[in-house]
């Protein structure tokens, strides 16, 4: 779950902004410890305040065994350097990795379920669609690990889901969650809106 990002359209402070009964990235932690994964790495900058909140929310689900948190050094770098230093804290023996965004607290936990279902080979990307629009969060197979460990900027993943569009598998799920981040405080009403 990349985490590091500085919410600066949002005025700072953005994934620990309240949101129902906790932080906004409590709703992406939730859906990263429901799908099936191993473990969950949280890519987080250097914030105290913000690795607590992880640790909080991961320690009431009773999960805590499964959390890895990976500190990114200069955050902004961007998207780019997060995805790059998680995927060097892959395993060895991973066979995939989703990729889950700290801003994005309303993604159905039955989704990654699914995409998993799609996952059939090691240059798989398999991603969710609702509506025709491609959305949140992208697994990818560990044949695109070494990509993912050569990334940098802000980009983040995109170029790989283009230059990956032969192998790229679509699952249309009626998720709205799905194309749902925070990038400004307005947008934790549409946020909150969708989850009723």
């Amino acid at each position: 779950m990349l985490a590091a990002g500085q919410g600066v359209r949002f005025g700072g402070g953005k994934l620990l902004a309240p949101l129902g009964d906790g932080p906004l990235l409590a709703g992406a932690l939730r859906t990263a410890f429901q799908a099936p994964v191993r473990r969950v790495l949280v890519a987080i900058g250097p914030d105290p305040a913000l690795r607590q909140a992880v640790e909080e929310v991961v320690a009431r689900s009773g999960a805590t065994d499964r959390l890895a948190v990976v500190e990114i050094a200069d955050p902004s770098e961007g998207m780019g350097a997060s995805l790059r230093t998680a995927a060097l804290a892959l395993s060895r023996d991973a066979t995939g990795v989703f990729v889950l965004l700290g801003d994005m607290p309303a993604i159905d936990p039955s989704t990654p379920t699914r995409l998993a279902r799609a996952f059939t080979a090691p240059d798989d990307i398999v991603a969710p669609t609702r509506l025709g629009r491609r959305g949140h969060p992208v697994l990818f197979g560990a044949a695109w690990f070494p990509a993912l460990r050569g990334l940098s900027g802000d980009e983040g993943a995109r170029t790989l889901l283009r230059d990956g569009s032969i192998g790229l598998k679509t699952v249309a799920v009626d998720d709205p969650g799905i194309h749902l981040d925070v990038d400004r405080p307005e947008d934790l009403a549409r946020v909150t809106d969708a989850a009723v």
